[in-house]
């Protein structure tokens, strides 16, 4: 019996140890699945990379620099066909990274071929459409508009993607149109923390889209973005835009945002407006990042309308504001383009030939009367260089100065000025008189020097220009005596006459 019995508790022992080594197995085995379990989970809840944002607008709208601004960067320059740039992605919570790939358009409609190189159909439930205006340009911002949305509509139906699945992005454009909930304020959420799950709350009663809502479906997310909105104040005063004209222009550009189900913002560059509301609002379309921002309707710069808030009967408050305007008005005729101010340019002038201008005025010449010149006057002149002027009541003594000439005698009143020819007359004959020996110089004799020089001039037939000088300077000596006399000579009277 003792045998067995020690056989037994053996054979106990061992199916013991059996079972706690099974026991240790197990639980090695649920550690491991549990670490790959995490892993998984942390793989599938990363962030999606090969997002994509399509830009779209007229050229000088500002694509480039808005999304050169949205990445941090400070970017001048104007691309040209496809441009390429990434915004960098990072969300705190799970401290995870990624890129944004951003593909701008050129404004010319050359290039619209080169979209098929930023999106394709498999790429296209993944991506996000952006439509520039340029608010400092309004009269063309509904054309721009509706030009590249259907540039999109265009490029999307050349992708010939499933009818399937291109009505299930359909209906997840609906859906999310209709699921749009006014964020509380009082909720304080970090822009990167994800939104909550769909199936996590009671689902509400959706109410339908009304008649021109989503009517231009396009399966993805539209986003209309205003830039160069700082130039509202220019436009007050360049060109007298109104409050009402601003409100005309919101409600088209809103009724346009409902037909597609887009958002609508206005942004400054210049200013920095609402930029960083652009960019919480594009990582809450394309990673569902939480976004806890209002619409925001007050201020005519500063408009911001998420996607699934707005609707007619909103849009209708703006009208109410129009005085002078009717919101049914072709928007061409009431936001104009304004006249372009053409440079009037002078005429130009062409310089006649030289010529031509020349026998002009010979005839011109040819027509006046002579004129004496200082060159033609006689050396004996007057005596007070210019002709006295007729009627003007004075002595008429006559001062003989030449054989050729008789002067009459100058204004008594004129004193100073005969003084002063008399000064000059006394120095330039003291000149004479020295250098040349003039015979006819108040007390100098005559020189032998002088005779010669006038015999000489007789000789050789030229005319006596020094003794026509020493006359001059003569008649200027005699001129002071001449008016002190005058002038001590009563003047006759019409009793003495």
């Amino acid at each position: 019996m003792a045998p067995v019995l020690e056989k037994k508790l053996l054979g106990a022992a061992g199916a013991g140890d059996t079972m706690e080594n099974s026991t240790e197995d197990e639980e090695g085995q649920n550690l491991w699945s549990s670490i790959l379990s995490e892993v998984s989970t942390r793989s599938s809840s990363k962030l999606p990379s090969g997002k994509n944002i399509l830009v779209f607008g007229e050229d000088g709208s500002g694509k480039t620099t808005l999304m050169a601004k949205l990445q941090g960067a400070e970017h001048n320059k104007r691309g040209r066909g496809l441009e390429y740039l990434y915004l960098s992605v990072h969300d705190e919570d799970r401290d995870d990274l990624t890129r944004c790939n951003v593909w701008i358009l050129d404004g010319d409609l050359y290039h619209k071929g080169l979209l098929k190189f930023a999106v394709s159909a498999e790429s296209l439930k993944d991506s996000l459409a952006v439509l520039v205006a340029d608010m400092s340009r309004p009269w063309s911002l509904m054309e721009s508009l509706q030009k590249w949305a259907s540039v999109l509509r265009d490029h999307l139906d050349k992708l010939r993607v499933p009818p399937e699945e291109m009505r299930e992005m359909e209906q997840m454009m609906v859906k999310a149109f209709q699921e749009y909930v006014e964020p509380e304020d009082s909720t304080p959420a970090s822009p990167q923390r994800r939104a909550p799950a769909a199936g996590a709350e009671d689902e509400g009663v959706l109410l339908p889209l009304g008649d021109n809502v989503l009517t231009h479906n396009l399966g993805i997310p539209v986003l209309v973005v205003c830039t160069k909105c700082d130039a509202v104040s220019v436009l007050e005063k360049e060109h007298d835009y109104k409050e009402e004209h601003f409100d005309y222009i919101q409600s088209h550009i809103r009724r346009f945002c409902l037909r597609y189900g887009a958002a609508l913002i206005y942004t400054s560059v210049k200013e920095e407006k609402n930029l960083d509301l652009l960019y919480k609002y594009t990582l809450h379309k394309l990673y569902d990042f939480h976004f806890n921002t209002p619409a925001l309707v007050v201020e005519k710069d500063a408009v911001f309308i998420p996607s699934g808030w707005d609707n007619e009967k909103k849009i209708a408050i703006l009208h109410e504001n129009l005085a002078n305007l009717r919101p049914d008005d072709p928007f061409e005729d009431v936001i104009g383009k304004p006249p372009v101010r053409k440079l009037v340019h002078d005429k130009e002038v062409c310089a006649e030939d030289e010529q031509v201008f020349l026998m002009k005025q010979q005839s011109l010449l040819a027509k006046q009367p002579a004129t004496p010149t200082r060159g033609t006057e006689s050396p004996a002149r007057t005596a007070s260089g210019s002709p006295r002027p007729t009627g003007r009541p004075g002595p008429t003594n006559v001062a003989s100065v030449s054989p050729m000439t008789t002067v009459k005698k100058p204004d008594p009143n004129m004193k100073g000025a005969a003084a002063n020819e008399g000064v000059l007359a006394n120095f330039f004959n003291s000149l004479l008189s020295k250098k040349t020996g003039s015979p006819g110089a108040p007390g100098t004799p005559p020189t032998p020097g002088a005779a010669s020089v006038q015999g000489s001039a007789k000789k050789t037939g030229q005319k006596p220009v020094l003794t026509d000088v020493q006359a001059e300077l003569d008649r200027m000596t005699r001129k002071p005596d001449a008016m002190a006399t005058a002038n001590s000579t009563p003047p006759t009277t019409e009793k003495e006459a």
